[in-house]
């Protein structure tokens, strides 16, 4: 029988944080930090209902992941309609959403939905920016969104966590009555654990994690000031603060730390700059940057506490052209399978 996500991680808290005040059924032994990959796609997510995204999953569960992550998109407009595109609420769960759930489980991985919006036809860069300027475009956005959300909810109620929302922030503040509707809304529609995936500059803005079952983010954190080849002794620098703002903040609100995306893209900017893309290839020296950065990130997660875990961005199934932090390179997964397939193999595990 699977283990629901939101009883592991409790359990791995009961465990490592005794001082929290939580009680839940003991946690597996073999889950007791989340070993993630997001799946992503090159077009609006086919691909996850397809062969090369079960042998992505095995892929990825060689190097030791034990979860995978995918985000379904949903299209946004200008005034506030978020649209169900290709999902019928009315109808069965189309393979693409069904399929990579009952796989996963059947490779003995767990799988997290986080649903992504995608805002680039309404003219906005990146759904951070995703705004609204009278109150009706508000009202709608909200409605809409949340028949989207609750639709992908309870069409893939068999997954082991989803998210609300990822990466809105701007749509947060100042409306935390209107996202603690949408929570409950999802709630009802699903049993698996709950969370919000923040952007990193604002997970410590964000009003409502009491009402999820853990704190997630987006995990590009600035490990440097400048541009030069920095040291790894210089990156777990960066991470021990980092690390210990963010246990400092779980503690206060009584939940665990998810980074739900953490990646490098292969560019010299990767320290400095972690959410930008580089130059698809690049300098001959981005590639040693970009491993760096993964080992160092990696290593400072390696022991489950407050932070139980990470997702690593990105993998595709099958091949890809022209794509960006990427996962899959020799020297990615050489990182990867260095920090991941020991423990994965561990007597236990």
């Amino acid at each position: 029988m699977r283990t629901p996500f939101h009883r592991v991680l409790i359990g791995v808290l009961a465990v490592v944080l005794p001082r929290f005040p939580v009680t839940a059924a003991p946690a597996d032994p073999g889950d007791d930090n989340i070993r993630g990959m997001v799946i992503s796609c090159q077009t609006w997510g086919w691909e996850w209902g397809t062969d090369a995204m079960v042998e992505a999953m095995q892929e990825i569960k060689d190097l030791g992941a034990n979860w995978v992550q995918i985000h379904p998109y949903g299209s946004i407009d200008r005034e506030g309609n978020v649209s169900l595109g290709r999902l019928d609420p009315t109808g069965p769960v189309p393979d693409w959403l069904a399929r990579p759930i009952a796989e996963a489980h059947r490779l003995g991985l767990k799988i997290c939905i986080t649903p992504h919006l995608a805002p680039w036809r309404a003219g906005w860069n990146w759904r951070g920016d995703i705004d609204f300027d009278t109150p009706a475009k508000w009202a709608r956005f909200f409605h809409s969104y949340r028949a989207w959300i609750t639709t992908l909810a309870r069409m893939t109620r068999e997954a082991d966590g989803f998210a609300v929302g990822s990466e809105l922030d701007r749509t947060v503040w100042g409306h935390e009555t209107e996202w603690r509707d949408i929570i409950s809304a999802v709630r009802a529609e699903t049993p698996a654990a709950l969370t919000y995936a923040a952007n990193w500059p604002d997970y410590q803005r964000i009003p409502f994690w009491d009402a999820v079952d853990v704190i997630s983010l987006s995990a590009y954190f600035s490990l440097t000031d400048h541009d030069r080849h920095p040291t790894a002794a210089e990156l777990d620098r960066a991470w021990t603060r980092i690390l210990a703002d963010a246990r400092a903040y779980a503690q206060q609100h009584n939940r665990r730390v998810v980074f739900m995306e953490i990646g490098y893209d292969r560019s010299l900017k990767a320290a400095r700059e972690p959410w930008a893309d580089g130059a698809r290839g690049g300098d001959p020296d981005s590639e040693a940057l970009q491993t760096l950065c993964l080992d160092r990130a990696l290593a400072a997660v390696a022991e489950p506490d407050a932070i139980i875990g990470t997702f690593i961005w990105k993998w595709f199934p099958g091949p890809v052209r022209r794509e960006t932090f990427l996962a899959s390179t020799p020297a990615m997964r050489e990182v990867i399978a260095r920090h991941w397939k020991d423990v994965a193999h561990a007597p236990g595990k």
